[in-house]
């Protein structure tokens, strides 16, 4: 069967596209030689902010799903005054700059009510490593939202109905019947929850700081390194971090295939 000029085109865009894509990830890896990626890899800074970086997004991510799970749910089963609204703002950091995010995050928790009152029970946000997890938190949560949405979404709520037939309450039927279908969604959202936490960089170096071996996770480390034109450090943050990336879409694809 002969092709079309348009399928042709739409090919080819997508092909030369993905090799510039592919080239310049190979750059990445091949630029540096082995010996020095990993004495980059075992000094103190880069040891320091892996730690820091696994430590924080472990956190957040718990975090994250835990309050994304009841919001996604009521969002996908309830309906209330103002669903719409809420549905909006809860997007809205996926639409603006990080950086906008770390602003609003950094006036929220400064010289405020909250901010002070925060402070006085001895939990100060601002240009600390509390501030980091705080800043990852609010770049994933909407993205979790959105995926564990859909994936409540997907369920028929017919196999709600039988439960409630059968007396049991919301929760119970939330817990016993949703939750279980829902545990691949779940798991992704998860894994995507995590990757994002750890490739957060412009509202955590807004509102935690950029502060060397203190508030410096993976994306820090590489920002300060590029500053400094120290590119064995910054290439190799850099390969942490779209491994980690690389790792995060591999589980999502994985599980989005096991489910169709």
């Amino acid at each position: 069967m002969k092709q079309s000029a348009f399928r042709k085109g739409a090919t080819g865009i997508a092909c030369f596209f993905t090799c510039l894509l592919f080239l310049a990830v190979g750059t990445l890896l091949l630029i540096l030689k082995p010996s020095e990626l990993l004495k980059a890899l075992l000094s103190a800074e880069m040891l320091y902010s892996m730690k820091l970086s696994l430590l924080t997004a472990s956190i957040s991510t718990l975090a994250v799903m835990f309050f994304s799970i009841p919001t996604a749910y009521s969002l996908s089963r309830f309906d209330f005054s103002g669903k719409s609204l809420v549905r909006s703002i809860l997007g809205l950091p996926m639409a603006f700059p990080e950086l906008v995010l770390g602003l609003s995050l950094l006036l929220l928790f400064g010289q405020t009510p909250l901010g002070s009152g925060l402070e006085a029970l001895g939990l100060r946000v601002p240009f600390s490593k509390l501030g980091i997890g705080v800043a990852q938190f609010f770049v994933a949560f909407p993205y979790a939202v959105r995926v564990i949405y859909s994936t409540f979404e997907g369920i028929d709520c017919r196999y709600e109905q039988v439960s409630r037939s059968f007396g049991y309450g919301d929760f119970e039927t939330f817990r016993n019947v949703t939750l279980p279908m829902a545990r691949g969604g779940l798991f992704a959202s998860a894994v995507i929850t995590f990757a994002r936490c750890i490739g957060a960089f412009g509202a955590v170096l807004i509102l935690a700081g950029g502060s060397y071996m203190y508030t410096e996770v993976l994306p820090v480390t590489l920002y300060l390194n590029i500053s400094y034109g120290n590119l064995e450090m910054a290439i190799t943050s850099g390969v942490l971090l779209m491994g980690i990336a690389f790792l995060a879409i591999l589980c999502f694809e994985h599980f989005e295939g096991e489910k169709s």
